[in-house]
């Protein structure tokens, strides 16, 4: 990913009102992170517990979304949808985001499962065990930072779809 500054964080973002984007507070760790290792960037908002928000690479560019955490919690242990590690260090929720467009101003919106801090990036990144004597275990690596990078683009692709 590259990197980004709080204002062009702010600029890249889809489907947001002027005052959500007011209200939105740069990620906390902004000049401290590592972007070679960071495949989407999201964060928490400190004062709104609910809400987070997430920068995606599309085609090159970045796109950000603002995202609500669902009130209920899933009933068991589920897989984030972006990184699928089935060790996780963390919980998964439910988050939303607001469609682009006319869809979104009319209510619609997209949903996915994700890891509750972000952890996605470092997820994929973790040595994985080894199955077997031969295995290769860095393009395994390289297959999942690739699948998360494609999961994640894909769900912001269906937020900027239009219909």
């Amino acid at each position: 990913m590259l990197p980004l500054t709080p204002d062009r964080i702010r600029s890249c973002f889809v489907g947001a009102s002027r005052k959500e984007l007011a209200d939105m507070s740069p990620p906390p760790e902004l000049a401290t992170l590592d972007w070679d290792r960071l495949d989407v960037l999201g964060w928490r908002d400190a004062r709104l517990p609910r809400r987070s928000y997430v920068v995606v690479p599309v085609d090159s560019r970045p796109v950000g979304l603002f995202l609500l955490q669902a009130s209920a919690a899933p009933r068991r242990r589920a897989q984030c949808a972006w990184c699928q590690d089935v060790e996780l260090p963390a919980d998964v929720v439910l988050r939303s985001a607001r469609r682009a467009g006319a869809a979104g101003r009319a209510g619609d919106t997209v949903g996915t499962l994700v890891c509750e801090g972000f952890e996605c990036s470092a997820n994929v990144r973790r040595t994985p065990p080894l199955p077997y004597e031969g295995f290769d275990l860095e393009a395994a690596r390289a297959e999942r930072v690739a699948g998360l990078q494609a999961r994640a683009a894909g769900f912001a692709r269906a937020v900027l779809a239009s219909s």
